[in-house]
């Protein structure tokens, strides 16, 4: 890999990781704001309190694997092939949210944010194919 691509796909795991972090900055440590921000109700029930808590939680956690990916792009290719098809199942998730009249036009931050970021992933794997740097091509 090109020492020009490796310095950009750090700054976009950086980037990534720094999304995700203000994601769950508000999502999991102030999840009845966040919520209701999204949403337009409130979140006064524990379960729905604790399943959104914990789906913000997960977003906090892949704050932590985008930065592993920034240290080292190509070894931590997994992180981002996870990573990347969480984050299009959660963009498409929210987007059917917002299709349905179930969340305000605020979470297309989220969605657009999402599938920008899958667009540079797919973009970061052919680059990692194109210079055989895949690190799951054994299992494939």
């Amino acid at each position: 890999m090109r020492s020009q691509d490796y310095l950009l796909f750090k700054i976009l795991f950086l980037s990534a990781a720094i999304w995700n972090l203000i994601g769950a900055g508000f999502g999991y440590f102030n999840p009845e704001y966040t919520f209701l921000n999204l949403f337009g109700r409130e979140l006064n029930d524990p379960l729905f309190f604790n399943i959104y808590k914990g789906a913000w939680g997960t977003t906090l956690l892949f704050f932590i694997g985008y930065l592993l990916a920034a240290y080292n792009p190509v070894k931590h290719s997994g992180v981002v092939l996870i990573g990347g098809i969480g984050k299009l199942a959660f963009a498409i998730a929210e987007l059917q949210l917002y299709l349905n009249g179930l969340a305000n036009a605020v979470i297309i931050v989220i969605v657009v944010g999402d599938f920008i970021f899958c667009a540079f992933f797919v973009y970061y794997f052919l680059k990692l194919y194109a210079h055989k740097k895949i690190i799951l091509s054994p299992l494939l």
